[in-house]
């Protein structure tokens, strides 16, 4: 396996799909996420992915229910939403609506002082892009 840049966080989180190939390819095209490492599975499925965004990084695969590790599409509710800083929320948004994104919460201004929107990906994941950084008022 070819070395790879260390990420900068210490947190990732991952996410399951039930088309996970699908999924990928969609993030990348929709948020502007970027392949780090694609680890193929049996018959079509997503084994392992990281997926950057910045020096954010998460981890695609396909949907484990035998672990309860499954697609929005199989929940009732959503138990997260992933908040991601963008310099320029206003494009990205208009970058995720050109590919398809259910736009939940169009771009607005906040009494913190962040602007940003709420989108949700084909699956149901739910995605806040923001100007927001959480800690930079301490530095």
């Amino acid at each position: 396996m070819p070395a790879r840049e260390s990420t900068p966080s210490n947190l990732y989180p991952c996410l399951y799909y039930d088309d996970a190939v699908a999924a990928i390819e969609w993030l990348c095209r929709a948020f502007g996420f970027q392949r780090r490492l694609v680890v193929p599975g049996p018959n079509g499925t997503i084994a392992h992915s990281e997926l950057t965004f910045g020096s954010g990084v998460i981890m695609v695969g396909t949907a484990k229910p035998e672990r309860r590790w499954v697609s929005p599409r199989s929940l009732t509710a959503l138990h997260h939403a992933l908040c991601i800083q963008v310099d320029d929320p206003d494009a990205h948004c208009a970058r995720a609506r050109a590919a398809g994104a259910t736009i939940l919460q169009e771009l607005k201004d906040e009494d913190y002082g962040s602007r940003g929107y709420l989108a949700q990906d084909p699956e149901g994941h739910q995605w806040c892009f923001a100007t927001y950084r959480p800690g930079a008022h301490w530095e």
